[in-house]
């Protein structure tokens, strides 16, 4: 590798993909030596537990364009890309997953976008084979809250496959935030933007890293990283129940007062204190999930541990200030 470094950097995080690595890896090589100018492939090993890290480095030994980061213990998707920016070298950087949903071959099509101008190009999924109906309609009700709640306007049908000019992985490397939402975050910090409509395929093999737990998280990732609306619709639910209970009381003792025995008994203070109880748990839950937030970030623990790096000059050189 030039001391220029490459022109490209092509960042793909891995999380036990031995099965879907080999033949991943065959098109991301033809992919790179057709591309006009030098490019180099980072692979970020997110802790992988099967041998898809002894695979990545059979890689590296082959082509000299191969980097490979390897995490002390698995962070995340989401942190693995920004390990990925962390430690790119090209002008362009391109982040793509390595499950082969996202063609390589798309590639072209991004930096085809990103030389006639545009400093953020979006891979939007025109068809997205092999997703049940479930996650469909769950990921198009995620990205329209998402875009009543916040000012960004994500497009509903993009992920994290995107191509960034050198502007925008500046901008993001000063984001150090724990929580973090990757493709909400590049759109939040601006710059000129394109998007590229693609096939999405069905996963090569192995099964999906996303099960609904980890979706949900991530939804909410998205919505309190750049929303407080769910903290004001608890404040709006606080005023609401006052607001009834306020005119509540005076109306129901003068019914008493007038001998009508509709509300007598327990029945409806019973189901009264239930539903005030639910919504005051549920406002502190709320409350909660921001408050913890803030307490992760004023920790500030590095985002990530590197265990070890293969690929670069220096095999144990240290992280510079911005990576932690």
């Amino acid at each position: 590798m030039s001391r220029k470094g490459p022109k490209y950097s092509i960042v793909a995080p891995v999380f036990n993909e031995e099965e879907t690595l080999p033949e991943f890896y065959r098109r991301m090589c033809a992919v790179v030596r057709d591309l006009d100018s030098a490019a180099e492939l980072l692979l970020i090993d997110d802790g992988s537990t099967d041998d898809s890290l002894a695979l990545m480095r059979e890689f590296q030994a082959k082509e000299s364009f191969t980097r490979v980061l390897s995490f002390s213990r698995n962070f995340g998707h989401q942190i693995a890309i920004t390990a990925g920016i962390d430690y790119a070298q090209g002008a362009a950087v391109i982040v793509i997953d390595s499950d082969l949903q996202d063609p390589p071959e798309v590639i072209h099509e991004l930096v085809s976008k990103w030389k006639d101008g545009a400093e953020l190009v979006l891979a939007v999924r025109s068809v997205r084979k092999g997703e049940s109906w479930f996650k469909r309609v769950t990921a198009s009700f995620f990205y329209r809250v998402i875009d009543r709640l916040t000012d960004l306007h994500i497009p509903k049908d993009s992920g994290d496959f995107r191509l960034m000019d050198l502007k925008v992985v500046h901008a993001l490397r000063q984001v150090r935030e724990q929580h973090r939402f990757m493709r909400g975050l590049s759109v939040w910090v601006g710059f000129k933007r394109a998007e590229v409509e693609y096939v999405r395929d069905e996963r090569f093999a192995g099964h999906s890293k996303y099960p609904l737990s980890r979706m949900l998280r991530f939804a909410t990732d998205g919505i309190t990283s750049f929303s407080h609306v769910p903290m004001q619709l608890a404040m709006t639910l606080g005023f609401l129940f006052a607001g009834v209970a306020l005119l509540g009381i005076p109306a129901i003792v003068a019914l008493r007062f007038s001998g009508n025995r509709e509300f007598f008994g327990q029945a409806t203070t019973l189901i009264s204190v239930l539903l005030l109880g639910g919504v005051q748990l549920i406002c502190l839950g709320i409350i909660g999930e921001y408050l913890g937030r803030v307490y992760n970030e004023v920790r500030r623990r590095p985002l990530y541990l590197i265990s070890r790096k293969w690929g670069f000059e220096r095999d144990n050189e240290e992280s510079p200030e911005h990576f932690v």
